[in-house]
């Protein structure tokens, strides 16, 4: 039996409290700061954490 399952909820609440380490990380810190004012006040926080780890792994993959 599986008691690992995946909730909505749980998944959620992961999420959130990934976004929440990743944003406090140096790495993120440095990335948001080469960022444009405007970039930046159009981008929650979701939209600037899934960016980062899109462009973290691009640079990575090569």
């Amino acid at each position: 039996m599986n008691n690992s399952s995946s909730t909505p909820t749980n998944d959620t609440s992961v999420w959130t409290s990934l976004k929440q380490a990743i944003a406090a990380s140096s790495g993120f810190q440095h990335w948001a700061s080469q960022l444009s004012t405007l970039e930046q006040s159009n981008l929650n926080l979701d939209a600037r954490v899934q960016r980062y780890l899109r462009e973290t792994l691009e640079t990575l993959a090569y």
